[in-house]
């Protein structure tokens, strides 16, 4: 799949990408109301990553819906809306807003959004609100449902719990680590808000261990994001027990990196003798962890 973000509203990677061998692209958050996003400097290089601060910049679910969701037809593949708000009614009415709508194939709610009600501590911080959120968007529409997780959390898998006693079809782990990197020449922060989200392969190994501690708790498809760049990092959230990967970052160095991962995974099964990868799934030996 491609991650929320790096496709725009779903046909902007159309040309670079082969988005038919793709399970799914995920489009960039939307809200209920328009947003300009954060200040910038947006983007920061990283020696190992990429860090961003976008601010949820969109036009908003109603501009979406009536400006750019029928091109997304033409795509040939599966078309996830990720959706996003500030209080729970907010992600029950873009949902809302959507579903009527139709045309896609289901939702990826980021409860990494900031909860303004709530001193803005994240949705996706605290298990009972993380549920909420859930409980109302599956009270407004009954399309998969795919909840975004946030790493940024000392327990992850109470997290994945609540948002599976709510209804949630499935989970992707994880969204962007919370970072902060500081010009030397102003001694500021070099993002125009801060602090930003780190991406890329500097969180790899952080994101497998909490895809390890989500599976390990529930029974839901988890879908892996974080720092996945070739099909070795892919394979290893498969065997851990991930049902699929999202690809972000890595497409903005190359974008066929998604298609070179597809045929690296075809590869390795072929000559380990498996006929899908999910003969794969699973086959972590955790030895002694």
């Amino acid at each position: 799949m491609i991650a929320s973000g790096l496709a725009g509203y779903g046909d902007d990677l159309k040309t670079l990408v082969d988005l038919s061998r793709m399970g799914a692209v995920v489009t960039k958050t939307l809200t209920l109301h328009a947003r300009d996003g954060n200040a910038p400097p947006r983007l920061a290089e990283m020696p190992s990553g990429l860090m961003n601060s976008i601010g949820l910049a969109n036009i908003g679910c109603r501009a979406f819906v009536s400006e750019r969701l029928s091109r997304l037809k033409t795509l040939g593949t599966k078309i996830i809306v990720s959706v996003g708000g500030f209080s729970e009614r907010e992600y029950g009415e873009v949902a809302a807003c959507l579903d009527e709508a139709g045309g896609f194939d289901g939702f990826e709610a980021n409860i990494s959004c900031p909860n303004v009600k709530e001193g803005g501590i994240s949705f996706g911080q605290i298990p009972s609100k993380a549920a909420a959120v859930v409980k109302m968007i599956r009270s407004r529409s009954a399309r998969p449902l795919i909840v975004k997780l946030t790493p940024n959390v000392t327990d992850i898998a109470s997290i994945a719990r609540a948002c599976v006693s709510e209804g949630a079809d499935a989970l992707t782990v994880a969204n962007t680590f919370t970072a902060l990197a500081v010009d030397l020449k102003t001694r500021k922060p070099l993002l125009g808000a801060g602090t930003g989200g780190l991406s890329g392969p500097a969180i790899k190994a952080l994101t497998l261990v909490k895809v390890w501690e989500v599976v390990s708790t529930v029974s839901a498809p988890v879908i892996a994001c974080g720092g996945i760049c070739s099909a070795d990092d892919a394979l290893q959230f498969i065997v851990v027990g991930a049902t699929a990967v999202q690809v972000g970052s890595a497409c903005l160095q190359n974008f066929r990196t998604p298609e070179l991962i597809l045929s690296g995974i075809e590869e390795y099964c072929i000559d380990n003798h498996a006929n899908s990868i999910a003969e794969l799934r699973g086959t972590f030996d955790r030895g002694g962890i």
